[in-house]
């Protein structure tokens, strides 16, 4: 981690506590319960995206900025957003491609994307005309470990399950297993180059892929609750506001 000199840039939440997504142009989206706001690398607003139709957002992956996955998980459907935030997809129902208990979606590279059925702890990965391309089978049986996963990213043809009792577990594109990151408790992450960043007691840490060395940079401010290393920036997330720099 190099300390970034650019000005900082100050964004306060429309609600409290909202959620921030962070895409590879340095675009921010900031998430309420029905509402994403984008903002562009210099924190000017661009636009809104806004509905109640469909519930509450559960989660956002702004992997890939020109398709933008929502998922509402009360009601078991997803749908995509352009760059503009205009909705670019029907929504799409997951209990009609045959999943009831999807707890985990995430973005997948060719516009695809994966789900994590709970209800047979499979891994499922889908390509952009929601046809089924990989299946792993009971990841329960297969890893002889029993998991709870509670967050899922695809990086770089990787995708990263997190399992809070076991660490993070690394799949291929293919949905093979390819080893355990034995970083453990973690609520969320992000994936730059291989590496982890994570935020931990009043620090960003960054577990190195290549040596397995942490190194860390210490934030004072106890009013942080969070903080994200993307872009070569910083991005401290307080309970009303962010803060870019």
């Amino acid at each position: 981690m190099v300390q970034t000199t650019e000005p900082e840039i100050h964004i306060k939440f429309p609600e409290q506590n909202s959620h921030v997504e962070i895409d590879g142009f340095g675009n921010t989206y900031i998430i309420t319960e029905n509402e994403i706001v984008k903002y562009n690398a210099a924190g000017v607003l661009q636009k809104k995206f806004s509905t109640k139709r469909y519930g509450r957002i559960d989660f956002v992956d702004a992997m890939n900025p020109l398709k933008i996955l929502v998922y509402y998980k009360d009601f078991q459907q997803l749908l995509f957003l352009d760059n503009q935030l205009t909705q670019s997809s029907d929504m799409i129902s997951l209990e009609k491609l045959g999943y009831e208990q999807a707890s985990l979606v995430c973005s997948s590279s060719n516009n695809g994307f994966w789900i994590y059925d709970k209800q047979n702890n499979e891994l499922s990965r889908f390509d952009s005309e929601f046809k089924s391309l990989v299946k792993t089978g009971n990841l329960k049986r297969i890893l002889d470990v029993d998991i709870k996963p509670d967050f899922m990213l695809e990086q770089n043809n990787y995708i990263y399950i997190n399992s809070p009792d076991e660490g993070i577990l690394v799949f291929d594109i293919y949905g093979t297993f390819y080893k355990t990151i034995p970083l453990k408790k973690l609520k969320e992450f992000m994936v730059v180059n291989g590496d982890i960043f994570y935020y931990e007691k009043h620090a960003l840490k960054q577990y190195q892929s290549q040596t397995f060395n942490t190194i860390e940079k210490q934030f004072p401010d106890t009013l942080i609750k969070t903080v994200y290393w993307q872009n070569d920036r910083l991005y401290r997330v307080y309970q009303d506001s962010l803060v870019i720099q």
